[in-house]
């Protein structure tokens, strides 16, 4: 991997376009610790000291803008109202049939689904930006903080609107910073910015657990915990980067006096076909009930127990239910964005098979059979890993963020492999072998 940053840098181009994407990182960071106006910053700072981790109900959120959701800053929602945004258009693709035409359209029908992703990430936006203005100013951001009801001073419509304004347009730009990392940078500019966002938090929880740390005045944790950041991603790398290559054969055809196909080719089906998708939902249906609780003040049965048993994250009955959806997630995401009976068609119209399988449904069979057999040991490899903050939390004291597991290392692995196989490919583009050896 440094190597190709090294090689990278040695091109004019590409580091034109390395150069061009560490300034528009180094902006977002800058915008991530602007405080928008009618927030008492000096309070809010107050109970973030006070909580010294990021536990509670907006942990996943806090993390996905690199800790600028509870510094309510400009960039406070960060990037996931365009990952949510992104996420139901591509759960809309397979009901509306609108949507699905323009998928296959190609680049102009690509080009008309992301605009419908802004606007719907603009509205997300304004959505979030009032939920967390309202939850600032009844002092539940920060339970258990003195000056938590002071966060906002001014609790009029005006400033109700202008912090909600503001927030929204920190999205927007968030948006378009990343489409310029896209268009100008090295690419995949949205997981990049979402990449930063969670290393920033890493020094932080790292050194976090050296301070709670008791032997060795903390330095054996922090080693421990290294030790197993290594031995996680090393996991985590092997999993990502496994598949199951199907062979594909595509028969010869004489058009003309020329003849086309005849290749050998495979369909590669990853372990791990969902990604991190089901980690997310997962994790914002069981936000859901302890929001409800929290915003409706109740002290009924069902909302004792969802506090002692959803919203508190090392309870059996949270880690089981998490586990539990995590798996049927992942089911339920690759049902949705492999359709076994469309590349059967492609591969019958084009001439393809599969040795030793029949064209057609035969062969959409046979890949849906094998999808499920693969996506048992990813969806539980999801799951397991889900689980490590918990684990952290029993073990070390940890808060719920822990760097080493969960949503952040298979986002920061997951990235990285990818920037790196595009900064590769466009190495390769520009080395060209001369005629003369």
């Amino acid at each position: 991997m440094l190597t190709a940053f090294a090689r990278a840098f040695k091109t004019p181009d590409l580091r034109k376009k390395l150069l061009f994407t560490l300034a528009i990182i180094v902006i977002y960071r800058i915008g991530t610790h602007v405080p928008i106006p009618g927030v008492d910053y000096t309070a809010v700072q107050f109970c973030i000291d006070q909580a010294q981790t990021n536990k509670g109900l907006f942990g996943l959120v806090n993390m996905f803008s690199g800790g600028a959701l509870l510094q309510i800053t400009i960039f406070a929602l960060g990037i996931m109202p365009y990952i949510t945004a992104s996420i139901i258009l591509q759960l809309l693709t397979v009901v509306i049939p609108r949507l699905e035409a323009l998928k296959k359209e190609g680049q102009a029908g690509t080009a008309k689904i992301t605009q419908y992703t802004r606007y719907l990430t603009v509205a997300l936006a304004i959505l979030q930006g009032t939920g967390l203005v309202a939850t600032a100013r009844s002092g539940s951001l920060f339970s258990g903080c003195q000056l938590a009801g002071q966060i906002v001073p001014d609790r009029s419509i005006y400033s109700t609107m202008v912090m909600v304004i503001t927030m929204t347009a920190g999205t927007a730009v968030v948006m378009w910073l990343g489409e310029l990392i896209t268009d100008r940078g090295i690419g995949n500019g949205m997981s990049i910015l979402m990449f930063i966002s969670i290393a920033a938090t890493f020094p932080s929880a790292l050194w976090a657990i050296k301070e709670q740390g008791t032997l060795a005045d903390g330095w054996i944790e922090f080693g421990t915990v290294m030790a197993v950041g290594l031995v996680m991603v090393a996991l985590v790398v092997f999993v990502e980067q496994a598949q199951r290559r199907i062979p594909v054969q595509y028969a010869k055809r004489m058009i003309g006096r020329r003849s086309y196909g005849g290749t050998s080719t495979y369909i590669p089906l990853k372990v791990n076909q969902a990604g991190i998708i089901p980690v997310i939902f997962a994790s914002s249906l069981l936000y859901i009930p302890a929001l409800v609780v929290q915003f409706s003040n109740s002290t009924a049965g069902w909302a004792k127990w969802v506090t002692a048993n959803l919203a508190d994250t090392a309870a059996p009955a949270h880690i089981t239910i998490y586990f539990f959806l995590i798996v049927f997630f992942a089911f339920f995401y690759v049902a949705i964005s492999f359709n076994p009976e469309e590349v059967a068609d492609n591969m019958k119209k084009y001439g393809g098979f599969i040795p030793g399988i029949r064209a057609g449904r035969p062969t959409a069979e046979y890949l849906s059979y094998v999808l499920n057999r693969i996506t048992w040991p990813g969806s539980l490899y999801l799951g397991l890993i889900a689980l490590v903050p918990t684990m952290a939390l029993a073990g070390f004291g940890a808060n719920q963020n822990f760097p080493f597991g969960g949503t952040s290392i298979l986002i920061i692995v997951g990235v990285g492999l990818e920037t790196v196989k595009q900064i590769e490919s466009q190495l390769q583009q520009r080395n060209y072998e001369g005629f003369l050896r």
